[in-house]
């Protein structure tokens, strides 16, 4: 939507393109894609209803929940090696993380490749540390201190924010070779 407020308190780092009709158009339909894309993949692993992740540590692949994920403690997601290993992890209704919990990638997994679908709305509690990307049909709230190492995505509401951090994930190719250091 072009509607922002408290554009004021905001640290942006690029460019606010809510006055680019055309472009917000062409991004609202790549998200619509992404997310039907992302919510039609068969699950490799199913959980009952509203789940709490904290304390797993999952391997590449498709984790579904008919409902809703909770998240206390710590998610380690675990790439075994390959940089390329994807992470989608669809919720039903609601994702909800408690304050204080956090997402950690290990073993070569990266945020740009953890998808978290969400069929309604996701909470990030206060001074969580979460990696991936958050595509919810409905709203997203961040609720103060929460960090986010991905991008949070609204197709149908709200992305609400208070005191965050949000940085766009990037992936590191296979086999790059690193950019010299000068000291």
């Amino acid at each position: 939507t072009p509607s922002i407020t408290g554009l004021g308190n905001v640290v942006l780092n690029g460019a606010n393109q809510t006055a680019n009709s055309s472009l917000m158009l062409i991004a609202k339909n790549d998200l619509s894609t992404a997310y039907t894309d992302a919510a039609g993949r068969p699950a490799t692993t199913s959980y009952a209803p509203v789940s709490d992740l904290g304390g797993l540590t999952l391997t590449a692949g498709v984790y579904y929940d008919p409902t809703s994920f909770g998240l206390t403690g710590t998610l380690t997601l675990d790439a075994q090696g390959n940089a390329d290993a994807v992470f989608i992890i669809q919720a039903g209704s609601s994702l909800i993380t408690a304050s204080d919990s956090s997402v950690v990638l290990l073993n070569g997994a990266q945020a740009c490749h953890v998808f978290w679908v969400v069929g309604s709305s996701a909470t990030l509690g206060t001074s969580s540390e979460f990696n991936g990307n958050i595509l919810a049909l409905t709203s997203i709230t961040a609720n103060t201190g929460a960090t986010v190492d991905g991008r949070l995505l609204a197709e149908n509401g709200a992305v609400t924010l208070d005191n965050n951090t949000i940085t766009k994930a990037v992936c590191n190719s296979v086999g790059a070779v690193p950019e010299p250091t000068t000291l």
